[in-house]
């Protein structure tokens, strides 16, 4: 065997060259300088920019509940204003809209509340009504009767913490 025909068991890597392109371009795998390669940096919090891209909404004033925290329609009726309705009927958003004493926007029926003025003279049951003290009375009083749909709250599922 001469010595120019000696071989190597495994051949020569080469030099592998970074911040050519590729996938060592650019830094290189060192990272970038800017905010993080300043002392004390601290990444700004990713709500904070949500926060601070929302248009600025000017001139709530008083009505500050009313314009930005808007909950849709609400209709008031007054119990007296329910004496058209014929004894054992159920007095629904539906059924109020359908006697035309409240009026339903962009198709939707209002959230309904039933106030005490004025007395009532039937037997009537109310199903999806939001009904104040007042008008309870009133109505157990007429024989009556109100039926409240709670939603269920959602609960939170409490993990076992183990040491």
């Amino acid at each position: 065997m001469q010595i120019h025909e000696i071989r190597r068991a495994t051949p020569l890597k080469k030099a592998k060259l970074v911040g050519r392109g590729g996938k060592r371009g650019k830094t290189a795998g060192k990272g970038g300088k800017g905010q993080t390669a300043r002392a004390g940096h601290r990444v700004r919090p990713a709500m904070r920019d949500i926060i601070k891209k929302l248009p600025k909404l000017r001139g709530h004033g008083k009505n500050r509940a009313k314009s930005v925290f808007y909950r849709g329609p609400e209709a008031v009726v007054n119990v007296g204003a329910l004496n058209v309705f014929s004894s054992g009927d159920v007095v629904t958003p539906t059924s109020l809209v359908a006697k035309g004493l409240i009026a339903s926007t962009l198709g939707k029926h209002p959230q309904v509340k039933i106030l005490g003025n004025g007395d009532l003279t039937v037997k009537l049951s109310f199903e999806r009504c939001n009904v104040s003290e007042t008008a309870r009375e009133k109505i157990i009083q007429a024989g009556g009767s109100i039926s409240i749909e709670e939603k269920p709250k959602p609960h939170k599922v409490k993990v076992a913490k183990t040491a």
